[in-house]
């Protein structure tokens, strides 16, 4: 069942197919969009990630830190 606040598909479309929401034509950058990931228009290319998304950030920071924490403990 599709939530009531959800944007409909082709809005998501939209905004995903909006040149201003890229940034270097790689990085897609929409806060409008709440969908931390999305598939790739071919799926078998993967996802894409909204930089936007404070969920994303904070996942990518905490990659990071373990990530820096394993390397630190190597030496």
């Amino acid at each position: 069942m599709k939530k009531l606040d959800e944007p409909s598909e082709e809005t998501k479309n939209e905004w995903e197919n909006d040149p201003n929401n890229w940034i270097w034509g790689m990085f897609y950058y929409n806060p409008k969009d709440k969908r931390s990931y999305f598939p790739k228009r071919i799926n078998e290319f993967g996802w894409h990630a909204n930089y936007a998304n404070p969920i994303f950030v904070i996942i990518v920071a905490l990659l990071v830190l373990i990530i820096l924490a394993f390397i630190k403990n190597g030496k």
